[in-house]
């Protein structure tokens, strides 16, 4: 209670017991050793509850608990006191680094976007983009089931950003269903309202707020070398739009995913699309976030219902069908 070690305590009571006790005695009623007794009074002594003895020069006296305890909530008040002042200064110095920050990357967007180099500049620019939020954040996530390390980065972000009542839209590949880990963030995502769609397209991975500011990949196809943030107009317009398109085009998260009309899923309509355009079955599984084998095993389904022994024929007798 009083801020003091137990053998200064222990000295302090035993002075107030016999104030005048010379210190043998101090030594036997505080029931510890000399050097212990010595160090405790050199404890009071610099907190003000012993002082030098007038009458007794060499010697201590011992201050009354009113005084000591008036005189140590004084000491303690002045120090809160300077911590204040020093938590203002630090107030102030962090304010002034982050207006020059402010000031330094709104230069660099109005040059042509700011570049990020590597995932942690990255991550870094998402964290303040998220809290920044008002309105809405949009991202598209291509590439199938997503890292361990991306999801436990974005859990606490989208949980702040609905929190505050901000709109937030994800697009999946759909062959996100397929992964467990993904498919259980997903649904997390729309139990705390947030919404979800998949298809098996999807547009470049991008991340939009407030319909102001965006982030795209420097290289999409490898997305660990960083990205561009910009608030240009014209980019942010054209992004949205994409994003738009894609987003009414998919299917949202609890939606019934049977196949059309034609009989094909989504997902065997869209490897038909990128196989007419030429793609190879492994970039064809790469883009629809899906296994090689996978690929392989869905065109070889798909060529036995068409009767088709060629992907140039599987690809005529599609189109003849109307699936093209």
């Amino acid at each position: 209670m009083l801020g003091l070690s137990s053998q200064a305590e222990a000295v302090y009571a035993a002075m107030l017991a016999d104030p005048g006790a010379e210190l043998e005695k101090v030594i036997s009623a505080a029931g510890l050793d000399e050097r212990s007794v010595r160090a405790g009074l050199d404890e009071l002594a610099e907190f003000a509850f012993v002082r030098p003895s007038r009458d007794m020069p060499g010697t201590f006296r011992v201050v009354s608990p009113e005084v000591a305890l008036d005189a140590m909530v004084r000491r303690q008040e002045a120090e809160l006191a300077r911590q204040a002042q020093e938590l203002a200064a630090n107030k102030v110095a962090a304010a002034a680094a982050v207006a020059e920050y402010g000031r330094s990357a709104s230069a660099a967007t109005q040059a042509g976007g700011e570049r990020l180099i590597g995932l942690d500049a990255v991550a870094a620019k998402l964290e303040l983009l998220a809290k920044e939020a008002r309105e809405e954040c949009l991202s598209v996530m291509p590439g199938g089931a997503q890292s361990a390390a991306s999801l436990n980065a974005s859990r606490p972000l989208d949980a702040a950003a609905l929190e505050r009542g901000v709109d937030v839209q994800t697009l999946y590949q759909e062959s996100v269903r397929n992964d467990a880990a993904t498919f259980a963030y997903a649904q997390w995502l729309t139990s705390q309202g947030g919404q979800v769609c998949t298809a098996p397209l999807l547009p470049p991975r991008m991340a939009i707020v407030d319909r102001h500011t965006v982030l795209v990949p420097i290289d999409p196809a490898d997305t660990k070398a960083g990205a561009l943030c910009t608030s240009e107009p014209a980019i942010v317009a054209s992004l949205i739009a994409v994003y738009r398109q894609a987003w009414a085009t998919a299917v949202p998260l609890g939606a019934d995913r049977t196949p059309g009309t034609d009989g094909l899923s989504r997902v065997e309509h869209d490897l038909l699309l990128l196989l007419a355009q030429g793609l190879t079955d492994d970039a064809a599984a790469k883009r629809l976030g899906l296994g090689l084998r996978t690929v392989s095993r869905q065109m070889t389904g798909l060529m036995e219902r068409l009767g088709a022994t060629s992907r140039f024929e599987a690809g005529l007798k599609a189109a003849q069908r109307g699936w093209l």
